[in-house]
């Protein structure tokens, strides 16, 4: 790669690469298994590779469910309607919180720490991240000697590997230790602890336990050990050092596991694991270990291609290129997202949390949970459109794990049936409201969930999916069945208590006050009938109907459903000319608030549409112009989907700018602020796609929000709803190429379809222009067709 990147014969829409190492942890590279993942800073004298393993969480199996609490409930909706939120917020605090009130926290498992003597001056250095092989590296030159480490993360054999060569024979020397993470910054969290090992003369290990915290036992144990091949040189293991001396060339191999069996058990053996996984892969070459790895993770990436037009900078490090963005930098962004999700969220592993499956910190950000106001739906976004169907897999057996305390809550805290889930969740699947009456009156999480389901249908047509999955959409509409209630004027049903993540209205009634919940000086956000709210109840209940009608299914209660959703709130304009954030007409103490959330009708909802329902467009451009092109990553990585919606590709654009120079990591990782968060990354790589194809109305839209900049391009294997996969090419910001397959054997329609033949097999097929303008034709399931201009 090093020769590759000076002579520029890479692709910079699938390599990023930098002239330096890692300044600190936000900057370094990461690899993936979905696993077990890893952080490589690239540097040299002294290198750390961070690890983690995706079940390493504080605590263990616990509940937050308070029983028999519901009573409270019509207490605290009468404060809400009489205009006295505070009331209604500190008795939902005292009554209808779950406890403990905060959840648990994802933790680091260790650092390899790699010790080099006579490294600390080194020339032609560089290092780099493959995306198509899934290949850290950095390479650099220490007087004659070119030293060279690669690291990568293996699916198949689950370990982390890492090889080390030198350019000449017996030049590679140094000491590694396997370090363990301890939660030191609190003492009354200090209730982990690991211990460091050597192993033989080959290898390390580390033992350790989760922290007891928030009064929850510590019942995780995990395991990582470290083996070295070496070729050539001496190899010894010096209490927990491993020293190696005059080698040619050195692989690590790197194994890890848990006790987690799944989130109410953790009785499995991770010694065993760990034994069973360095076992496999004892004896074998370096070179497999690496095919394996490279071809399973090829197998994914290759799905899917974006090109769009290169120019000198499009060569530059990385680092560089955010300064002044090239158009092709948007095919990285997009690329290393669909890396991200095939690295971090894997069949049969954990889905992404909020920091994907990468984390050094003990006492991470928002403890990288699931936040379920935006952030882990915004992670899987791009899952379906991106050709990678197999990792959404974790994100719905969470929502199936999250019916179980989900039923416990909605009977003991809302006195109603099915299930409910609110806005975080951890590794052990709490389902009670959290944090505090702010974010916790966020009752359509799991409706939210429900409705991603629903979309992956939408995208695969897989009927025996539809089952699987029915019986969560009719829980969650039985919950809201019973917990929606009339709004004052008995017209509209609304949910209460509510609110819209997390802007706090400006009314009657809400004022600054000393919360006892979070201990400090806060407002309150609850309402009831947030606009969010009722957008997404429109689609689960339309969803729920779809499904049955799509099963050949009718019933009682989905006669009941639809009864209910005809009684929701429809959008509103308020009297400033935005679309209101509540049922009120309230004011916002944050008018360029992060979130947009009432803005989900439009996306990633379908219940607000420039075509279906243009009275309300003005009303969506005011909270956008509002708001303005800056904010969080994950802001930016929605403003540019919302933009894309309205067919404003160069207003989408010049977000995605924005979002590169204020809130993107140098590898282009997402930033909360400061934080780093995938959610924004995978949010970006959605907005990208919507801004090239669109398939949420019926119809197959091409290039309805192309931005200037990209008039040329190439869009291969991306997946529409109706389960198609299209290769597309334009010039000159037209159509010059369409190939569909169709996967499911459905009427394929294509957006203003007039200009457009249909040939299958090179011959012309029969097709029927609706008056709406688009082109439909019958197709085959594993069909291929041809768009042709007439």
């Amino acid at each position: 790669m090093f020769e590759k990147i000076d002579t520029q014969q890479f692709d910079p829409a699938t390599v990023m690469w930098y002239a330096a190492p890692a300044a600190d942890w936000q900057a370094a590279l990461p690899v993936g298994n979905g696993r077990l993942g890893a952080m490589v800073f690239g540097s040299h004298g002294v290198e750390r590779i961070q690890l983690n393993e995706e079940t390493c969480w504080s605590g263990g199996p616990y509940s937050t469910v308070v029983k028999g609490v519901a009573e409270a409930l019509p207490t605290i909706q009468q404060h809400i309607f009489e205009g006295q939120p505070i009331r209604a917020h500190k008795l939902f605090g005292r009554k209808l919180m779950g406890y403990p009130v905060e959840q648990q926290k994802y933790q680091s498992l260790a650092n390899l720490m790699l010790f080099f003597d006579g490294q600390e001056k080194v020339k032609d250095y560089r290092r780099w991240l493959d995306l198509e092989t899934g290949i850290a590296g950095v390479e650099y030159t220490v007087d004659d000697v070119t030293f060279r480490r690669e690291v990568f993360a293996s699916a198949p054999d689950q370990v982390i590997a890492v090889r080390l060569t030198a350019s000449q024979p017996g030049a590679l020397s140094f000491k590694a230790q396997l370090r363990g993470c301890r939660n030191s910054a609190h003492s009354n969290y200090a209730t982990d602890y690991f211990r460091m090992d050597g192993v033989g003369r080959s290898g390390l290990m580390l033992n350790g336990k989760s922290a007891d915290y928030l009064g929850i036992e510590g019942r995780l144990r995990y395991k990582a050990e470290l083996q070295a091949v070496p070729e050539g040189g001496t190899m010894k293991v010096e209490d927990d050092f491993l020293i190696i001396e005059n080698a040619d060339a050195v692989t690590l191999l790197i194994a890890a596991a848990s006790n987690f069996k799944n989130y109410k058990d953790v009785g499995a053996d991770q010694e065993k694991r760990v034994a069973d996984c360095l076992k496999k892969v004892e004896g074998k070459p370096f070179n497999a270990i690496a095919e394996a790895a490279v071809s399973n993770h090829w197998n994914f990436f290759k799905r899917v291609a974006l090109e769009l037009p290169k120019n000198k900078r499009s060569f530059l490090p990385t680092d560089e290129r955010k300064k002044d963005p090239d158009p092709n930098l948007a095919a990285l962004c997009y690329h290393f997202a669909r890396y991200v999700l095939i690295a971090s969220s894997r069949p049969g592993t954990q889905p992404a949390n909020l920091q994907g499956i990468w984390n050094e910190d003990m006492n991470p950000s928002w403890d990288s949970k699931y936040t379920t106001n935006i952030n882990a739906e915004m992670n899987y976004w791009n899952a379906q459109s991106g050709n990678l169907a197999e990792c959404f897999e974790p994100f719905r057996k969470m929502a199936q794990e999250l019916t179980d305390q989900g039923a416990q809550v909605a009977k003991e805290h809302y006195g109603a049936r099915g299930w409910v889930f609110h806005q975080n969740t951890d590794l052990w699947r709490v389902a009670a409201p959290m944090d505090g009456p702010c974010w916790g009156t966020f009752t359509v999480g799991g409706a939210w969930i429900c409705n991603q389901l629903f979309d992956h249908y939408l995208y695969t047509r897989d009927e025996a999916y539809l089952k699987e999955i029915l019986p969560l959409l009719e829980g969650s509409v039985q919950f809201f069945l019973d917990f929606l209630v009339e709004d004052p004027s008995g017209q509209f049903l609304v949910t209460n208590p509510s609110t819209s993540p997390e802007n706090p209205p400006k009314g009657p009634g809400y004022e600054y006050f000393y919360d006892e919940v979070t201990g400090m000086y806060y407002f309150t956000t609850i309402c009831y009938g947030s606009s969010m709210d009722i957008q997404i109840l429109t689609d689960l209940f339309g969803n729920y109907l779809e499904a049955e009608k799509l099963l050949g299914k009718e019933s009682d209660f989905g006669r009941q459903a639809l009864a209910a959703r005809k009684r929701l709130a429809p959008p509103t304009i308020g009297k400033d000319g935005t679309l209101q954030e509540w049922t009120e007409d309230l004011g916002q103490m944050e008018d360029r608030h992060r979130h947009f959330s009432h803005l989900y009708g439009l996306y990633p909802g379908n219940v607000i549409s420039a075509r279906r329902t243009p009275q309300y467009i003005d009303g969506v451009k005011a909270v956008l112009e509002q708001r303005g092109d800056g904010g969080k990553g994950f802001s930016m990585g929605w403003k540019m989907a919302l933009w894309a919606r309205l067919f404003d590709g160069d207003r989408a654009n010049k977000v995605f700018k924005v979002y590169l120079q204020e809130q993107c990591c140098p590898q282009l990782f997402a930033k909360c602020g400061t934080a780093l968060q995938i959610d924004g990354t995978m949010g970006v790589a959605a907005g990208i796609t919507e801004m090239l194809v669109q398939s949420h109305e019926g119809a197959i839209d091409l290039l309805p929000a192309l931005p200037q900049e990209w008039a040329n391009g190439a869009f291969d294997g991306v997946c529409v709803r109706g389960g198609f996969e299209l290769n597309m090419k334009w010039d000159d910001q037209r159509i010059s190429r369409v190939e569909i397959l169709s996967k499911a054997g459905t009427v394929c329609r294509i957006g203003d379809g007039a200009a457009f033949k249909v040939l299958q097999d090179g011959k012309e097929i029969e097709t029927t222009l609706n008056t709406d303008g688009s082109l439909e034709f019958r197709t085959v399931k594993d069909g291929s067709y041809k768009l042709v201009s007439q």
